[in-house]
């Protein structure tokens, strides 16, 4: 069977929502045009000159049974949580946090004026693994390999593989795939993603043509806005007379039921109740059995 281009199924425009302590931002999803594009549970874009807008930060602040991603376009954001992890990432870093089975941990801005910028995306953890020990990997921003491909195409590679070139962030279990793509006025670019796996866009700067068909026909996409794919084997992208930059992710589906209650995504709700015990009791964060 030859492959098969994904097409466009969706498109999906964020929406103003105060978050944290305060912090103003886009909300991609869960809203109420898309709310769970298994694996994925919720995408994120801040982005402000204005200190106000971003200041109050998120302070200490537990989660359970997911995974959060940060993404830095701009600015610095200082971290630290309950397993001794601190530090500061900036622009062009990745914060990959697997929450396992219970974390606590702020992110606050670290300048008080300037340009803060960025995404965040959580990934739902599979069953088997929503009780695991948590895991975190930060990776700067020069660890972060960028390709050059057709016609100027610049893409960073942050999880997943683009022409034999793999990115940073491995073992995750949605096998995910997290591509920053800059191309320019006339260029295209081209990649396949296994069947079967979510497949989303978020056009973050410019525009350009989406889903494009056999016969060269696609949809015209301007940012801000997310587009979530059709199956299919690939998907393909091309700029006409400006530039765009987009953010590409996939994962795995873990078709399996989900109970969310603010930052803890579970299974059942009874998996909610005893996570709300276990923080008002004190034993919330992960320990290792004896």
């Amino acid at each position: 069977m030859e492959p098969q281009p994904r097409k466009v199924g969706q498109i999906v425009e964020p929406q103003p929502v105060l978050e944290g302590a305060g912090v103003r931002l886009k909300r991609v999803f869960p809203g109420r045009t898309l709310d769970y594009p298994d694996p994925f549970l919720l995408f994120d874009h801040f982005g402000s000159d204005n200190p106000d807008d971003y200041l109050a930060g998120f302070p200490m602040h537990p989660h359970r049974g997911i995974e959060t991603v940060t993404y830095m376009l701009a600015g610095a954001v200082h971290h630290k949580d309950s397993i001794g992890n601190s530090g500061v990432i900036e622009a062009g870093d990745v914060q990959w946090m697997t929450a396992g089975g219970g974390i606590l941990h702020e992110e606050m801005p670290k300048s008080r004026q300037g340009r803060m910028a960025g995404f965040q995306l959580w990934v739902n953890l599979p069953a088997r693994l929503k009780m695991s020990q948590p895991r975190y990997q930060e990776i700067v921003a020069d660890q972060i390999p960028e390709m050059t491909g057709e016609a100027g195409a610049k893409i960073r590679v942050i999880a997943g593989t683009v022409n034999g070139v793999t990115g940073p962030v491995t073992e995750i279990a949605a096998d995910p795939v997290y591509l920053d793509v800059s191309l320019p006025a006339s260029a295209s670019f081209s990649h396949a993603i296994e069947r079967g796996h979510t497949a989303l866009v978020y056009v973050f700067e410019g525009e350009g043509v989406f889903g494009i068909s056999d016969q060269g026909d696609g949809q015209t996409v301007s940012y801000p806005r997310l587009i979530v794919f059709d199956d299919g084997d690939y998907f393909k992208a091309r700029t006409n007379g400006g530039s765009v930059r987009f953010l590409v992710m996939s994962g795995k589906p873990s078709y399996e039921p989900i109970v969310r209650y603010g930052p803890f995504v579970m299974n059942t709700q009874a998996e909610i109740q005893q996570a709300l015990r276990d923080l008002r009791e004190g034993t919330f964060v992960w320990r290792e059995a004896p």
